[in-house]
């Protein structure tokens, strides 16, 4: 996600935050929820709720802990007032909600870190949005990488081909710098994957040439061990060609944190979210 993305949400959401005077606790407004998060009517965003709330019930949550419900007056335009429901909510309600929405939305996807994390500093917002962007990638890769070995033992019969065919396609890419070679450089620990370790941009050329490729060698019905290589070779230099253009060099790149140490963190972080909710009880009688 942009840098300049990042900073209009964290603004738009760090407004919507309301605290209660008595007992220091934040709160969150459903009906400004549903605005930050982009959803029309509040129709359809309620039902995004009831997913939240089922959600809060199974992990063994009172409802009426995080989600209360309240009445409030609102102007309209004619300078009348009119009564309109509306749901407070707790972080831990916030977070639920985001959850269940559209994770390829900017919003929903700022929103699952802004309440995953325990505070509300853009910095470690961002560092963390980072992270997951990461991890995501990552997991893509497995998928086009399994798809591609897939594909490459039904057309050739051969469980060591596709090792064969990946290397070569990872030379291609590192500007002639061999996978072993590259997890030597990044000081990668025996018996892990090298994309455990790169960049997010370098593990999204990988998962791009990936896609090419299974997309081609279906489409050109190739069928030797050769015609696959030449064909994954090629996809993987001219990604490596796009990114050299703009002055980037997947081989001269900083490793990044291992990725399994990185999961096992948000795991935590999202334990320690989930374990202990804190509640809104005292606020239940109200509205």
């Amino acid at each position: 996600m942009k840098k300049e993305i990042i900073i209009q949400l964290h603004g738009s959401f760090e407004k919507s935050v309301q605290k209660d005077t008595a007992s220091g606790l934040e709160f969150w407004l459903a009906r400004d929820l549903q605005k930050l998060l982009d959803y029309d009517e509040w129709r359809n965003f309620l039902k995004v709720v009831d997913k939240a709330k089922m959600a809060c019930l199974n992990s063994g949550q009172n409802v009426s802990d995080h989600f209360v419900d309240i009445n409030k007056m609102v102007q309209l335009g004619s300078g009348s007032e009119r009564q309109i429901n509306d749901i407070m909510l707790t972080r831990y309600a916030c977070y639920l909600i985001a959850q269940n929405g559209d994770p390829s939305k900017d919003q929903i996807a700022f929103a699952q870190t802004y309440f995953a994390v325990q505070t509300r500093k853009q910095e470690i917002i961002e560092k963390r949005l980072g992270e997951v962007e990461r991890l995501t990638a990552r997991r893509k890769l497995t998928f086009s990488e399994k798809e591609l070995s897939g594909i490459i033992f039904e057309r050739l019969g051969d469980e060591q081909s596709f090792g064969r065919i990946r290397s070569k396609g990872d030379k291609a890419l590192f500007g002639g710098k061999s996978t072993e070679q590259m997890k030597g450089r990044m000081k990668v620990p025996k018996g892990r994957p090298l994309a455990d370790f790169l960049p997010t941009i370098t593990i999204k050329a990988k998962d791009f040439a990936n896609e090419i490729t299974n997309f081609t060698i279906k489409r050109d019905d190739l069928r030797t061990e050769d015609g696959i290589t030449g064909e994954h070779v090629k996809n993987n230099r001219e990604v490596r060609n796009l990114l050299v253009k703009r002055n980037i060099k997947p081989e001269l790149l900083s490793p990044a944190e291992d990725a399994k140490k990185v999961e096992r963190r948000l795991i935590s972080e999202q334990k320690k979210l989930l374990g202990r909710p804190e509640p809104l009880e005292q606020w239940r009688l109200r509205g």
